[in-house]
């Protein structure tokens, strides 16, 4: 089995004046497609042959694990956006653990942004279900580092690498992270991965 560049949920201008159609001529149609080819490469012989994303990226390690990540990381993080998205218009489920486990949207969105500044470097700002205790949490990761592997779902992903907002922002991570939880951010499809208790 071998791992294709998957569609994009909307067309590439779909997001703009937010995200343009260049930006995803370039992250999208170039640098996810590089991971995936790479990990295409590396995978015969690897052991994980056969398996899915999710069970690679948990056996992988090293330049291949790396590959997956990004992949995944990637994958998720097109999901995660949507037009006419972000904001405080949330579905009640996950609104209402936002609530519970966040201290509410602001304090959530607060964190958020302080986790995506804190980043140094490449890496990645994140809205997970941790798996043990059902909690939300916010949490950044380096690289190409993903969630799975600290046993937590992802419902959200904001890519801070500087090739995600840097033809549209320049180096302004700040105003990127506000353009996308004010006007991005996918809630239906983050709720539909929330595991309800």
């Amino acid at each position: 089995m071998s791992f294709t560049l998957p569609d994009l949920p909307y067309a590439k201008d779909a997001l703009a004046p937010h995200m343009s159609a260049e930006t995803f001529d370039y992250h999208h149609g170039k640098h996810h497609q590089a991971y995936i080819n790479v990990a295409n490469d590396m995978l015969p012989g690897s052991g994980l042959e056969g398996l899915s994303l999710e069970e690679s990226i948990m056996k992988a390690e090293g330049k291949l694990f790396n590959q997956l990540g990004q992949h995944y990381n990637h994958s998720l993080f097109w999901e995660s956006m949507a037009p006419n998205g972000g904001g405080k218009n949330i579905p009640s489920a996950l609104s209402d653990k936002i609530d519970s486990d966040l201290g509410g949207y602001d304090s959530f969105r607060a964190d958020f942004i302080a986790k995506g500044m804190g980043q140094f470097g490449s890496g990645w700002v994140w809205l997970v279900q941790d798996n043990a205790s059902g909690k939300l949490e916010v949490i950044n990761t380096a690289n190409a580092d993903c969630p799975l592997t600290e046993n937590k779902t992802p419902l959200l992903v904001c890519d801070v690498w500087e090739h995600a907002y840097y033809i549209d922002y320049r180096n302004a991570r700040p105003k990127f992270l506000d353009v996308f939880l004010d006007h991005l951010v996918n809630w239906e499809n983050a709720t539909t991965r929330l595991k309800v208790e």
